[in-house]
């Protein structure tokens, strides 16, 4: 083959090569009126290029849109798999702000103080200020309120009546305010009451003991009950001054009754003595005997006045010493015996079916 014929064949295998590729150009993005690109198509799926088979010769593939080839998806913000993340250095702890440390920069604070040179107050204590104006319904709108030792209020500057309580015991002052950092403390005199009670010299009363404080006044209406239903051994917080106190050993008679002061900055302990003692009675029809229930009980003084009534096998109760007339009903019948209550003894109190008011009853001592 000459040389003019090598250059007619070259010349055909460029313009069969060329050919495919003004068909992908003509279907670029963007130009104008081509159709929209297809997927993405692996280069094995495009076909021959028939003006190129007769030539013996590798020939370029029209495309053709085929099925996508489906890849991985990743939601968005997600990690790929196994990425791996530097390791971050972990915060520094923050040290705990120490109580009172932060405070406002215009604030009042208050502390307290146990009488004039005591110690200071650390807890139990009741802040309130009020305004020192009247609301609608006639008392003293509350502003703020705070509880514990030292108090700081963030209020804007005026006047305001302070009320701080410890236990019962309280002050109420009046504190201007001039809305900068103030400190102020005040002077609470109060003490402390701790109360006991015996039955007797050597006896000391620890169940069924209650205590009513009142304060002081000259007749007993003007008293005003500050605590009651006090339990013995317990401290009771109080301002310093006179008290009278009432204790109550059981839930009859055995009251008595004192007048104590209270110093401030000291515990006041005082005793109460009582002349009672605790009885529990039985019906039986021989002495050591078992109880006849459906018992109904009365027990009058010696004059005759009506001091308790029960009902049931055993009554059990607390009386002031002194003479008394026992009275059991049982089945219509009434059975009755004096007694003498000591002070201090605890005592079991028979009365037998033998103490029958009319003795010449036929059933009289048979307790059927």
């Amino acid at each position: 083959m000459s040389r003019r014929d090598w250059t007619i064949v070259a010349g055909a295998v460029l313009a069969g090569l060329t050919v495919p590729a003004f068909a992908q150009d003509g279907g670029r993005v963007g130009a104008p009126g081509a159709e929209p690109p297809g997927a993405y198509a692996s280069p094995s799926a495009i076909p021959a290029d028939p003006a190129t088979l007769d030539l013996g010769i590798p020939t370029a593939r029209g495309l053709k849109r085929l099925e996508p080839i489906e890849l991985p998806r990743n939601t968005e913000g997600d990690l790929p798999p196994n990425a791996s993340l530097p390791r971050l250095p972990a915060l520094l702890p923050q040290p705990e702000t120490a109580p009172g440390l932060v405070r406002p920069l215009e604030a009042l604070v208050l502390k307290a103080r146990l009488g004039k040179d005591g110690p200071e107050i650390p807890d139990h204590l009741v802040w309130r200020l009020f305004s020192p104006k009247a609301g609608p319904d006639g008392k003293l709108p509350a502003i703020a309120v705070a509880k514990g030792g030292e108090a700081v209020f963030d209020v804007p500057a005026g006047d305001y009546l302070l009320h701080v309580g410890f236990g019962r015991a309280g002050m109420t002052q009046r504190i201007d305010f001039n809305g900068r950092l103030t400190r102020h403390t005040v002077t609470i005199e109060a003490g402390g009451l701790r109360l006991h009670a015996t039955s007797s010299e050597d006896h000391v009363i620890t169940d069924k003991l209650t205590f009513d404080i009142y304060s002081q006044a000259t007749d007993d209406q003007d008293r005003q009950l500050i605590a009651s239903d006090v339990e013995p051994d317990v401290v009771v917080r109080l301002n310093a001054g006179d008290y009278h106190v009432v204790s109550h050993f059981g839930d009859v008679n055995a009251v008595v009754r004192a007048d104590i002061r209270v110093e401030a900055g000291k515990v006041t302990d005082a005793t109460l003595a009582h002349h009672a003692a605790e009885l529990t009675l039985k019906l039986v029809r021989e002495s050591g005997g078992e109880a006849l229930a459906d018992t109904a009980w009365s027990i009058t003084s010696d004059q005759g006045d009506m001091i308790r009534e029960s009902v049931g096998a055993f009554a059990s109760m607390v009386l002031q010493e002194g003479d008394y007339i026992i009275v059991a009903r049982n089945k219509d019948r009434i059975f009755q015996r004096p007694f003498q209550v000591k002070a201090g003894e605890k005592t079991e109190v028979e009365v037998l079916t033998s103490d029958l008011i009319d003795p010449n009853s036929p059933e009289a001592g048979t307790g059927d």
